[in-house]
């Protein structure tokens, strides 16, 4: 390998480690403060934030390698162009495209690893997030007494106090409410203090409670007659325990095999299998629909399948035009159950084909997000090449190194290609266009402009030059002006 490639590589490599950090780390925060109410006030270990941390940096390498990649690219060449060292190279020999042969390889390795991540551990990565997830939104945040204030988290009860130690270990003036045996409440209890302590298998929450009073209703529910002398019955305790049950505040374990068949988690080989299985049920849902439809219409459709090709020829029949079909051929006497008949028949066959509608959008929705998916593996490894592809003569155009200007112009190419891929997934989602059509829209855009900006750098040519553009515009209009001018004097002089 060359002195001049190595200088590249190492150019290369330092931005590419400092931006791809940096934008995980963005993108990271995003993730905080998105999901930020889901993860404050319930009581998580540590492990299981850095678990749910950990799986989100895996998720976000998909949207932070392409990014880093162009920001990188830009940054390296820029610095390069900035300091002499790209003229330096040409001066020496070496065209700017045998320079970066390394890196193409390079990038290459990284597209390749690309594909292999997204088809193999993105999918696997996928479904522990998922259900993580789940489970963090379904737990409820932590059993929390405020003073003076009622607390209704755990099911059944009612619990206030006027005040606590600082510790939040020992509660005052305590009243609970315990409405489990209906919206009324019939057991009332009252506590001068209570101490607060967890079960040792963490399942139940323990009140300790002192000198207090027990009211409890003791009429039975199926008592008609009053009694004044068994209506309430009083219990007064010096000591006493309220076992509460925590189930509903523990961090719950969803089973993985629910989320095992969405579409963000399946590999290629699986999302094939499922692509072709969603087809067959297509296809045959289809083929119902055509077999209700020719069921209620076989006069129809043999009256129109006579003339088909492969049909024997009809002669064609003069038949009097009828003006009114009711009328002309149902008596009057059956006019009114024929045509109630016919209602009862079609609001039968709306209501069919409503349901089997409902039905085949559904799977038709499956098949687009399956087809969608497919595609994602592949435009994730040539995002990475188009970006760098973008970046790296960009920056040898611009000649700026640093974080000023190539930061400002990665976030604008980047976000034109986000945008892109976005709204075009977006349309493909909803039926507009075709999968492949919609997840390869920002490629196939950017494609042009690639080759565009490589051609520029490899021919020293300026790109923001404004006076060499209005040359050509000028040249363009005279051309144009010339032309004009010949089409008329040939037309004057006929």
């Amino acid at each position: 390998m060359k002195k001049v490639h190595l200088l590249i590589l190492q150019a290369f490599i330092k931005p590419f480690i400092v931006t791809f950090f940096i934008v995980m780390f963005v993108l990271l925060m995003l993730f905080l403060f998105k999901y930020i109410d889901d993860l404050i006030g319930k009581g998580f270990e540590w492990y299981t934030i850095m678990e749910l941390i950990g799986y989100q940096c895996v998720v976000q390498i998909q949207m932070a390698m392409p990014l880093s990649m162009l920001l990188s690219s830009i940054m390296t060449f820029g610095n390069l162009g900035e300091s002499y060292e790209l003229v330096a190279i040409k001066a020496a020999g070496v065209s700017l495209r045998k320079a970066m042969t390394p890196l193409f390889v390079l990038v290459a390795i990284f597209a390749t690893s690309s594909f292999l991540f997204s088809d193999y551990i993105l999918p696997v990565v996928n479904l522990k997030m998922g259900t993580l997830l789940t489970d963090v939104r379904n737990k409820k945040a932590d059993f929390l007494i405020k003073p003076g204030i009622f607390n209704n988290t755990i099911p059944g009860y009612s619990i206030r106090a006027r005040g606590k130690n600082k510790a939040g270990t020992i509660l005052y003036d305590l009243m609970i409410y315990d409405h489990r045996g209906g919206n009324t409440a019939n057991n009332v209890l009252m506590a001068k203090e209570g101490y607060i302590y967890n079960s040792p298998d963490n399942n139940y929450m323990i009140l300790k409670l002192k000198d207090g009073i027990r009211y409890e209703e003791a009429r039975t529910k199926n008592s008609k007659t009053y009694d004044p002398r068994q209506q309430f019955t009083r219990f007064k305790f010096k000591e006493t325990e309220q076992k509460f049950d925590m189930g509903s505040f523990q961090q719950g374990k969803t089973d993985e095999n629910l989320f095992k068949s969405h579409h963000a988690m399946l590999n290629l080989k699986q999302l094939d299998m499922y692509i072709d299985s969603n087809h067959i049920k297509l296809d045959s849902m289809g083929k119902a629909i055509s077999r209700t439809l020719d069921t209620r219409y076989n006069i129809y459709s043999k009256y129109f399948s006579a003339n088909q090709p492969g049909q024997p020829k009809v002669k064609e029949a003069k038949i009097k035009p009828f003006k009114n079909l009711i009328t002309d051929l149902v008596p009057q006497e059956q006019r009114s159950q024929v045509t109630m008949n016919a209602l009862n028949q079609l609001n039968y066959l709306k209501e069919d084909l409503n349901g089997r509608t409902l039905e085949f959008k559904d799977y038709k929705s499956k098949d687009i997000r399956y087809r969608i998916e497919w595609h994602r593996k592949f435009t994730l490894a040539v995002s990475c090449l188009l970006l760098f592809a973008i970046g790296a003569p960009l920056g040898a155009i611009i000649r700026k190194g640093g974080l000023g200007l190539p930061v400002v112009m990665a976030i604008i190419f980047f976000l034109i290609y986000h945008i892109i891929s976005t709204v075009a997934e977006k349309t493909a989602k909803d039926g507009a266009i075709s999968s492949g059509v919609g997840m390869w829209m920002a490629i196939i855009v950017l494609t042009p402009l690639a080759a565009f900006l490589t051609y520029k750098s490899t021919t020293d040519s300026a790109l923001f030059d404004i006076d060499q553009y209005k040359l050509k515009v000028e040249a363009a209009w005279k051309w144009v002006k010339e032309k004009f001018l010949k089409k008329n004097n040939l037309k004057e002089s006929h």
